[in-house]
C-alpha cells in the first residue's frame, strides 16, 4: 500500500497529470475562439471585414458562404472616362436620395 501514501515529489506521473490538464483546457480555448470567429468558413453568414479604414493600406475581406475574397487599397484615386449621371443629396433623417440629370 506504499503507492497510495507515496508524496507528489516523488511520483513524476502526477505532474505530467497536471500538464495534460492545462493543454486541454488551452485547447478547447483555441477551438471556442476559431468557431467565433466571423470568417470561420464552416458559418454560413456573409461578412465583411475592413482594416485600416480610411487610409493608404486599407484592406477590405469580403465573405460570401464558403469563398472569401481580399481586396487592397493601392492609394490611388480612381479615374476613367464618364460623365455625370446625376445629384445625390443626403437628407436630414439619414436618408439618401438621387435624382438623374
Amino acid at each position: 500500500m506504499k503507492l497510495l501514501n507515496e508524496d507528489e515529489e516523488l511520483n513524476p506521473a502526477s505532474s505530467m497529470i497536471n500538464l495534460v490538464d492545462v493543454f486541454l483546457v488551452l485547447i478547447a480555448a483555441l477551438l471556442i475562439s476559431i468557431a467565433q470567429n466571423p470568417l470561420n468558413p464552416f458559418t454560413a453568414d456573409n461578412v465583411t471585414v475592413i482594416k485600416n479604414s480610411g487610409q493608404d493600406d486599407m484592406e477590405m475581406i469580403v465573405k460570401k458562404g464558403e469563398t472569401i475574397e481580399h481586396y487592397e487599397s493601392t492609394g490611388e484615386i480612381g479615374g476613367g472616362q464618364g460623365k455625370k449621371a446625376g445629384v445625390a443629396y443626403k437628407m436630414a433623417d439619414g436618408t439618401m436620395v438621387y435624382v438623374p440629370e
